[in-house]
């Protein structure tokens, strides 16, 4: 399973179908599939609040992914990896297999924190559920050394996305020709 993580307008889910479509997989939007079972997020957010919310979210992914190897490719919410430790029985677990997973790919518009900011509120302004502009600005300064910190690599998708995609598939074809067992 490919997961790629990364705040709101990194580019997840447009990467990660081009991505998923290439590779010949499924994709998951853990966003949508949080959707389809609870209902619209925004509205889960203002009835129950964000730690509910996180606590869900975790249960979804607990659900998708459990125990069995899957194949997809799977855009994580932009907060995913920014839980406190305790949101929910089985995070710790997720979190590190997320993190120490060489299938995992950290999405940012920029690797420079300057950039990644404006660029990330440019884009979530445009979406419909956007927050205000300092906002948007205080989550992802708050959430962006999380994101550099995490020991997965690190993509900008501040290009096309078929660029982004081809860098995706690249990096894994390396990744492949090096496994053990390979000659």
């Amino acid at each position: 399973m490919i997961r790629l993580v990364g705040p709101g307008g990194a580019g997840k889910t447009e990467v990660g179908a081009v991505l998923a479509d290439r590779l010949g997989v499924s994709f998951v939007d853990l966003d949508a599939e949080f959707a389809t079972v609870n209902g619209d997020i925004s509205a889960y957010l203002a009835r129950y609040g964000y730690d509910a919310y996180a606590e869900q979210n975790v249960s979804v992914y607990s659900s998708l992914v459990g125990e069995r190897e899957r194949s997809d490719v799977i855009a994580l919410s932009s907060g995913f990896m920014t839980y406190p430790d305790d949101v929910h029985p089985d995070y710790g677990r997720w979190r590190r297999e997320i993190s120490s997973s060489a299938s995992t790919i950290v999405l940012l518009p920029s690797l420079n924190l300057e950039t990644c900011v404006a660029e990330t509120v440019r884009r979530q302004l445009r979406r419909a559920f956007a927050r205000t502009p300092d906002r948007e600005e205080h989550v992802i300064r708050t959430r962006f050394p999380i994101y550099a910190s995490l020991p997965a690599r690190k993509v900008e998708t501040m290009r096309p996305v078929d660029a982004v995609v081809a860098e995706l598939l690249s990096m894994m074809a390396a990744q492949q020709a090096a496994a053990p067992g390979r000659s």
